[in-house]
């Protein structure tokens, strides 16, 4: 089935990701609107409506008609876990969340179908179990918000509308011109001989390649029988070392020095201004219902994907 003369409306699409997807969705044929709280700093074939993420405005009505709508908003959690940030964190993706949900009752004919980004950090921090979508929930600041995102996304979602919940890992992508996240950071310290064991290294380090989120997308939007929830992430999780290990073979330095855990607690807030414990814990999850419903990743093993990432920016930055 083809996505022409479908209307996807993207919220919090300023971002990599939500520009990935518009990028992806265009070029299929489908029309895109994105939403979003700043300036989008990527041109390209979609109509974009400034929104502040909490309130009502005029920009519900590009809900009226539209195909489906897909909900990325939300603040970064690549921050210091101050009291402020933290509650805006929460805020930002429940009222988000709550607002779409006003929209798509405030229009005649609302989408049909309701895409939603939730986290794979919902299951908290486990040293070695692999998560799947069966799995129990973990304790903490992301599965608190985890569990509070999804249940307002259950609270807003129309009767009528078919919903389908992303709990995402960690994505790694090529720079859209809006910020290619936390890859870009990652592929500095791997070039400069940085990218080495961080803890134990056995932490899990589960991924997506951004093209393959896309292709999830897309087949929500195609296939009517997808509903309910989804891990959205690689068959294949690395652990922080293996991640590490591929990363500096994909950027040509053959070294990368370790990094104790004390080390890291004190130079992630001072040098980075971001949380150790990003760095310092992880998880390994599995996306058992994708693998049962025979989806055919594109990027299933970590070498090939990050291989492809920065082999195309290289090229691209040369021209």
């Amino acid at each position: 089935m083809s996505l022409e003369n479908r209307k996807v409306v993207i919220a919090g699409g300023s971002g990599f990701l939500g520009v990935s997807l518009a990028k992806h969705l265009t070029d299929a044929g489908a029309s895109v609107v994105i939403l979003s709280r700043n300036p989008l700093k990527v041109e390209g074939p979609w109509i974009h409506h400034t929104w502040d993420g909490r309130t009502l405005g005029d920009w519900h009505r590009e809900l009226d008609g539209a195909s489906a709508l897909v909900n990325y908003a939300g603040r970064s959690v690549d921050c210091l876990k101050t009291l402020d940030n933290c509650d805006e964190i929460l805020r930002s993706r429940i009222e988000s969340t709550r607002v779409l949900g006003e929209a798509v009752r405030a229009v005649s004919a609302p989408p049909a179908l309701w895409a939603q980004m939730s986290t794979a950090h919902i299951y908290g921090d486990p040293p070695s179990a692999i998560c799947d979508e069966g799995s129990p929930f973990g304790m903490g600041l992301a599965p608190t918000v985890g569990k509070a995102w999804e249940e307002e996304f259950r609270a807003s979602l129309l009767d009528s509308q078919r919903g389908v919940v992303l709990r995402t890992s960690f994505v790694v992508g090529r720079d859209q011109g809006a910020g290619g996240g936390a890859l870009d950071t990652l592929a500095f310290l791997a070039r400069i001989g940085l990218a080495g064991r961080i803890g134990s290294g056995a932490q899990g380090m589960s991924w997506i390649h951004e093209c393959d989120v896309n292709r999830i997308v897309e087949r929500a939007l195609i296939d009517e029988d997808m509903e309910g929830v989804y891990i959205a992430s690689s068959p294949n999780p690395a652990s922080q070392i293996e991640f590490m290990r591929h990363l500096r073979k994909a950027v040509g330095m053959p070294i990368g020095l370790p990094a104790t855990a004390w080390m890291v607690r004190i130079g992630a807030p001072l040098i980075f201004r971001t949380d150790p414990k990003l760095a310092l814990y992880g998880r390994y999850v599995m996306p058992k219902r994708f693998i049962d419903e025979s989806f055919d990743f594109e990027f299933p093993e970590l070498g090939h994907a990050l291989k492809e990432i920065l082999t195309k920016r290289k090229s691209a930055n040369k021209s």
